[in-house]
C-alpha cells in the first residue's frame, strides 16, 4: 500500500470520528458502483450525506477542495443517485466535502465543507 493511501485511509478515518462527534451516523465507506466511489455515506436527521475526503499536507499549495472538480462531482453524484435508487430514503440529500490537513507530526485537523457541490 502506497503511503498516499494509508494518509488517504487515515483521514477517512478522522472523518469518520469527526461525523459520529456531529451526531451523523455512518451508513457505509468507500461505496462504490459502475459511476465512481463515494468516500463515506452518512445521514443525521435531515440529510443524507455523501462526503467526499481530501486529505493533504498542510504544507499543499492547493486546498484539497480545489481537487473535486467538476468530472469529480458528477461522478459522485451519479453514484449517490444510483445508491438513493437501490436504498430508498426520505432524506434530503447533501454533497459535502472534507478536506483533512496534517502536519509534519501527523496531527490532523478538518475543515468540513457542507453543501459543497454547486446547485
Amino acid at each position: 500500500m502506497t503511503d498516499n493511501k494509508k494518509i488517504g485511509i487515515k483521514g477517512e478515518k478522522f472523518t469518520v470520528k469527526f461525523l459520529k462527534r456531529n451526531k451523523y451516523r455512518i451508513i457505509l465507506r468507500n461505496y462504490s458502483d459502475y459511476n465512481g466511489e463515494i468516500d463515506i455515506i452518512a445521514y443525521n436527521r435531515k440529510y443524507i450525506v455523501f462526503v467526499e475526503v481530501k486529505t493533504r499536507s498542510e504544507e499543499s499549495l492547493l486546498s484539497p477542495r480545489f481537487s473535486v472538480d467538476s468530472k469529480k462531482q458528477q461522478r459522485i453524484m451519479n453514484c449517490a443517485n444510483h445508491f438513493m435508487k437501490k436504498y430508498k430514503t426520505d432524506l434530503q440529500p447533501r454533497f459535502d466535502i472534507a478536506e483533512v490537513l496534517y502536519n509534519n507530526d501527523g496531527k490532523m485537523k478538518i475543515e468540513y465543507l457542507e453543501n459543497a457541490f454547486p446547485k
